[in-house]
């Protein structure tokens, strides 16, 4: 089988699946496509949906994107070869009430070759010899009201779906979202309460090729049912302006993981990435207020609490 040209094809349909759900759940807002090229191979659609009655702005981009390893990626992230080729979809969510979720979402594969063909633009298998593959993605939650049955259902949803494929995934995933969406310089904060996270899944003789090809695709159909759910339930619940404060500061912790600590945005940057597609995954308000502390015992504090000790929800 072609495990690259089913990749893409599988990307490009969640895209749509996805981006379809979105927009018959907010009712308003329709998502916006801008399709581009990357001028040293590949391109991508970027899909954008503002101002609506529920989502106040999010992206859902696929992207495939391949070329040359250039120094930088050698002496920055690592990666040693002569071309690359990257497939993958991102999204982040942003709703307009307070008491919805903020969501994130990444899955992608990644291919490394020996040899002076770069990756033909991902849509035919190329004559270089693959010496590198690996799969990685995952989902996490940024909740900035804590509702524990929501956070109890995303995760058992996840939980659900990883046991499928072998039961120690869930815990280590996990674990590994726990500790990777962590704003470090302040004092260990989470951005919110994770999911799952896994990265550099090669193929083994116990777990194939196939095997992380099936649960990219598992762990990507899961986001609707993860999500969806939750933006049912609160997205008609009255708020205030105070709410509303809270939020556009939570907000502002999520900008400073994404531009400090995010490896995928290091990644965009590092290798000649579409700028508007990599900053897509930030809020359209934030705040930035010295030394803002919620009072002690207040639903804020709850939160703050669970973003500082991560939580076993189920």
């Amino acid at each position: 089988m072609n495990i690259k040209n089913n990749w893409i094809a599988h990307i490009h349909q969640l895209q749509d699946r996805i981006c379809t759900a979105l927009e018959q759940e907010d009712g308003k807002a329709v998502f916006v496509e801008d399709q581009w090229e990357r001028p040293e191979g590949g391109g991508g659609k970027t899909r954008v949906i503002s101002n609506g009655q529920v989502f106040e702005k999010g992206g859902v981009n696929t992207s495939v994107v391949f070329g040359e390893v250039t120094d930088i990626m050698r002496n920055q992230l690592k990666i040693d070869g002569k071309s690359w080729f990257a497939c993958g979809l991102s999204l982040v969510l942003h709703p307009v009430n307070p008491f919805v979720p903020t969501v994130h979402c990444n899955y992608r594969m990644f291919e490394l070759y020996d040899g002076t063909e770069n990756a033909k633009g991902g849509l035919e298998e190329n004559d270089a010899v693959v010496v590198d593959r690996w799969f990685g993605g995952g989902t996490d939650l940024t909740p900035y009201y804590l509702f524990e049955e929501d956070a109890r259902h995303f995760h058992q949803t996840y939980k659900s779906t990883c046991d499928a494929f072998d039961t120690a995934f869930y815990p280590a995933f996990k674990k590994e979202c726990d500790d990777y969406f962590v704003n470090w310089h302040r004092n260990k904060e989470r951005r919110g309460i994770g999911g799952i996270f896994y990265d550099y899944k090669r193929p083994a003789d116990d777990k194939d090729v196939q095997f992380w090809f099936d649960f990219g695709v598992a762990c990507g159909e899961a986001f609707l049912p993860a999500y969806l759910p939750l933006v049912q339930k609160r997205k008609g619940m009255a708020y205030t302006a105070q709410h509303k404060h809270w939020q556009e500061i939570r907000r502002g912790r999520y900008v400073e993981f994404n531009l400090v600590h995010d490896r995928g945005t290091l990644f965009g940057l590092k290798t000649n990435g579409r700028i508007e597609s990599i900053l897509m995954s930030l809020p359209p308000t934030v705040r930035f207020e010295y030394n803002y502390q919620p009072q002690p015992g207040t639903e804020e504090h709850k939160l703050l609490n669970a973003c500082l000790h991560p939580v076993d929800w189920v």
